[in-house]
Order: structure tokens, then sequence, then C-alpha cells
């Protein structure tokens, strides 16, 4: 939902203009802005780009989308050239670091190139499109006009498309409907995991699950689908639980599925608990991040450090995590086992798997080696168990 926002001032057609300005990643509004249109070339809305002057676009959507697509070729390819005179190879944290601040600045100059769209949610553009349901469904209702960059205004209608068409999960039963700023499920190893691993104590013993961060609730719905007689799906963020509930009442398992705001666990003990967190640690460089990136581990730590006292004494914690951190130099397999031990947690199983995700096979990526050696975990842990029961 909107809230108060920073107010973008421009001059144009011998008059100061404003608009409210909106920016997912909290970017400020650019200081400097101009309105321009088909006149001008690529080479020189790059150019203004790159010293940070916002472009408001005053002619064809069409020619902005394509304008848009030039700036991003010349963007990639300039990091392209970078990456060619300093790769050495070697994946490690400084190469993430890196990688992370040039996607960082090809967004901001991606960023200067803007819209405006009127009290309703208009654009008063040849051949734009209708986009009143898409930012109805990301914002909420206007508040007055406002102007955003052409690129988050495209991820916004295509996240819109997602939740209008929906993924089809067979094991949640049906299509799961992601609203705009939480995790879209399309990555479906990690849901293949949950579905094919065995119950902590045969296939009639869950009658409690617990679903911590539970985003668009595709995993609660497939701990039910499962059999799970009663499941508690938690999270933090109001966009997920919304989301959570939307598809939960659509799959009709409104009666099995409890969505509840809070965070980490509910009170009582489960006997299956199970947590799907963000796999990297580092810092969310935008809302839209927090379901790829945990600060500092914090919500691993918190699932970690809660588990064991909301165990039912033969109740297991499924943990869902790739190494991709590992193999970033994030993290390593020590530390993690580290902390399952210092949490009073011994490891009962592990079920892995390899992603198949497209950006798996980008040779592009100049993080690919990483990537192609990823393997995503379904760890099964219980609490107090001795030594001996330890899987490494």
């Amino acid at each position: 939902m909107l809230t108060a926002s920073p107010v973008l001032a421009w001059d144009e057609a011998g008059e100061t203009r404003t608009a409210s300005w909106q920016s997912e990643r909290g970017t400020p509004p650019p200081k400097n802005v101009i309105a321009t249109d088909d006149r001008i070339t690529a080479n020189d809305a790059y150019g203004l780009a790159c010293q940070g002057v916002g472009m408001l676009w005053r002619s064809d959507f069409q020619n902005a989308r394509q304008l848009l697509t030039a700036l991003a070729s010349r963007v990639d390819r300039k990091a392209a050239q970078g990456r060619s005179q300093g790769a050495s190879g070697a994946i490690t944290a400084d190469t993430f670091n890196r990688v992370r601040q040039a996607r960082s600045q090809r967004a901001r100059t991606l960023g200067m190139l803007l819209i405006e769209l009127d009290a309703d949610y208009g654009i008063a553009l040849r051949r734009a499109p209708d986009v009143k349901a898409a930012c109805l469904h990301a914002y909420g209702p206007a508040t007055g006009p406002m102007v955003l960059s052409l690129r988050e205004l495209l991820g916004v209608i295509g996240a819109h498309q997602w939740y209008v068409r929906g993924i089809g999960i067979p094991a949640a039963g049906g299509h799961i409907h992601p609203h705009y700023g939480v995790f879209t499920p399309t990555r479906g190893e990690y849901i293949d995991l949950l579905a094919r691993a065995p119950w902590p104590a045969g296939p009639e013993r869950v009658g409690l699950a617990f679903d911590i961060g539970t985003g668009t609730g595709v995993l609660a719905a497939v701990l039910a689908r499962r059999g799970a007689l009663r499941v508690v799906a938690t999270d933090t963020d109001p966009r997920a639980i919304a989301c959570a509930a939307d598809n939960i009442h659509r799959l009709g398992l409104s009666k099995q599925i409890q969505v509840m705001q809070t965070a980490f666990f509910p009170e009582g003990r489960a006997d299956l608990v199970v947590c799907n967190p963000p796999w990297v640690p580092a810092r969310p460089g935008s809302p839209l991040e927090r379901g790829i990136y945990d600060e500092n581990g914090s919500m691993l730590q918190g699932f970690l450090n809660g588990l064991a006292e909301h165990l039912t004494p033969e109740g297991e914690g499924w943990l869902i995590l790739s190494d991709l951190a590992e193999r970033l130099g994030l993290r390593s397999r020590e530390t993690l086992l580290a902390q399952f031990e210092a949490a009073g947690l011994s490891v009962a199983g592990r079920h892995d798997i390899r992603p198949q995700h497209p950006r798996s096979f980008d040779a592009g990526d100049p993080l690919h080696a990483a990537r192609r050696a990823e393997m995503t975990s379904l760890w099964r842990l219980r609490a107090a168990l001795s030594s001996s029961d330890k899987v490494g």
C-alpha cells in the first residue's frame, strides 16, 4: 500500500510541476528532471542517466520501452567489458559484492527513465497500456498524480500478470497467485523436496504443522495436501499475509490452514515446523529483495534458536536452504552445522536436489560457476538428539 511519499518537482513548459515520487526500492527522487520525447538519442539518454538526470517521458509509450532496452544494452555492454578486464575465475564474497554493486548501479541508471501517472493511474501517452488494475494491486488506491521509473512500472505490470495467471503447483493442488512484493515460487525444487520428504513419525502423525515465513502460502498448502491436519502459517509482512490468505482461500484450504501475522513461531508445539528462509546472508537492497537476502542471517538464526522449544518430542523441523551462500564464500558448512548444535538441534537426515532454473545454465552470469554447482537441501532437524544421530 502507498504511504507518504517524497515529492518530485520539475520545470516544464515554463512552470514548476510536482507529483509524488514512487520507488519500491526506496530510491530518492532525481534532483534534476527534464521532460523528454522521441527526439532524444539513446546515447544522449544514456549520458544523462549516468549523470543521475531523470528523463520524464512525453512521447509514445512503446518508444519509451525501446529506449529502455537500448539503455540496458549500453549498461550491460560496459559491465561486460569491466568483467573481462578484471576476471580472475574465482568466485568469492568480494566477487558477489562487486556483482551486487554493479546491479545496483544498473538499476539506478535504468531508473532514470520516468513515467507520470494521473490520479486514477492513467498514462497520458500514445500507445500506453491500461495499468490501473496492476497499480491498484501493487500500491492500493492512488492519492494523486505520481511519477515512477518505467522500469518499476514494467515490474508492476509483470507482477500483475503473474498474479492473474497464477503458477500451477501440482503439490499444492492448484495455482498459486503471488501478490506484488511477495517472493514468487518459480523455482520448484524446494517444493519438490517438501512434497517428497518422509513424515517425521509416519504419514498419520502430523496433527499440527507450522510454516514459518509463509510468503505466498505455497508450502502451507503442500503440507495440508500431504495430510497435515492443521497448519499455522506465519509471516511478518502484511503483503505476504494478504497473499497467503488469498491463496489458501482459492485452494479451499481455509479450514485446515490458519494464516497469522507474527514473528517466527506461534504458540505451542508442532509435529512439523517448516522454514524456507532467504538463502543469501546479505542486506536486501529493497523490500522486493527480502525473499532472497537475509541480512546477517537473522531469519535463519531466529528459526534455529526457537525451533527446539516448538517441537513435539518426536517432531522435526524442516529447513530448506540452498548452499549458494557457501559457494559464494558468505557462509561455510561448518558455520551452519555449528548453528544447529548451538541451538540444541541434531540432523536426522538431509535430502538434496539440484536446481534446474534458467540462471543455473546462463554462462554469461558472473556467478555462473556457483549457480551451476548449487545444491538445495531439506535439513531434517530434531531437538535434543545425541551426537551419534547427527548427519553431516
